[in-house]
């Protein structure tokens, strides 16, 4: 029974494991959701060739087929958000324009107390 146990303990150890591609992938998303990686974003014709669309600086993608928002970072708390729908002809993808260093060792967690507090707005009408 001692050995079924340890053996379970040890499978579910090995199972919770990640290869090191697949962490700094992680780490690297983590890092580009919060404005630290610098991107280009390219909405491409596929029937005439053209690009669309380019946005570069610091931004967040999040797709939602079928459309994709970005939220770019141009300042100091100054925020920029763009939407794109997407259809048959039209692809995108995202170059990150500088390497940014990724640890494999450890996942990356950031906690953010002012997104846990909620911001308050009344209205009042007279």
């Amino acid at each position: 029974m001692k050995k079924t146990l340890i053996a379970l303990a040890l499978i579910a150890t090995l199972a919770g494991c990640d290869n090191d591609a697949r962490v700094a992938s992680r780490n690297l998303s983590e890092a580009a959701d919060n404005f630290e990686i610098n991107r280009r974003v390219v909405f491409y014709n596929g029937i005439t060739g053209e690009y669309i669309l380019t946005i570069e600086g610091l931004c967040s993608l999040e797709a939602a087929h079928p459309k994709i928002s970005i939220t770019c970072k141009t300042g100091v708390g100054v925020f920029k958000k763009h939407y794109l729908g997407v259809s048959n002809n039209v692809t995108w993808f995202i170059e990150q324009l500088e390497p940014a260093p990724a640890n494999v060792y450890r996942y990356r967690v950031v906690f953010k107390p002012s997104v846990i507090v909620p911001d308050i707005n009344v209205k009042a009408g007279f």
